[in-house]
């Protein structure tokens, strides 16, 4: 039962969002094998009707999603259903994660978004692009390049901008380990 709620405390205070990422997870075992799929088709179609056409957000059942995912103003969010999204990731309104079409006809990969990704809205994130773990990428911006973790990128084309400080881990003086001739010490008492 967790496994269908694991977005609902990122989706606080939005009904839509919580009920997409429901209707995702629930949805997302079809992915799973042939038989699950024969077996979830007309959940499936439900899910497709309802998702896409009157919620007007393009969430294909077997795209791979971490846990904690948050729809801010769920509107015209395309996602390829080729797209990885990590852990607590934040996608706005109009945002699209999308492949290319190549002059030979063929398809580029899709995007991978690592954890903790903020995506402003009208983002486009298009190809075989891989997003940082701890990014930020403001609105209205085209990323059509790799963007490395910790960083805030904007603009047509993205560019960064600013590089997040991520803060270390404090040692205090309870935590401090003994030395090593102390270990050897104890070990032998």
């Amino acid at each position: 039962m967790s496994y269908l709620f694991q977005d609902w405390e990122a989706n606080k205070h939005n009904l839509k969002g919580r009920m997409v990422m429901v209707l995702f997870r629930f949805a997302r075992p079809a992915s799973i094998n042939k038989l699950f799929r024969v077996i979830w088709l007309p959940y499936l179609a439900f899910y497709k009707v309802f998702v896409e056409w009157f919620l007007c957000i393009e969430l294909p059942h077997w795209t791979q999603v971490g846990s904690g995912l948050h729809l801010a103003h769920g509107q015209a969010l395309v996602v390829n259903g080729c797209s990885v999204i990590g852990k607590n990731c934040y996608l706005r309104q109009c945002t699209t994660l999308g492949n290319l079409i190549r002059e030979d006809g063929s398809f580029s990969g899709s995007p991978v978004l690592g954890d903790n990704v903020e995506v402003g809205c009208n983002v486009s994130i298009i190809g075989e692009v891989r997003i940082g773990n701890n990014v930020k990428i403001g609105a209205g911006s085209v990323v059509v390049k790799d963007i490395p973790d910790n960083s805030i990128v904007v603009g047509n084309p993205a560019r960064v901008i600013r590089t997040i400080e991520v803060p270390k881990p404090t040692v205090s003086a309870l935590q401090t380990t003994p030395e090593p001739l102390q270990e050897k010490e104890q070990l032998l008492a």
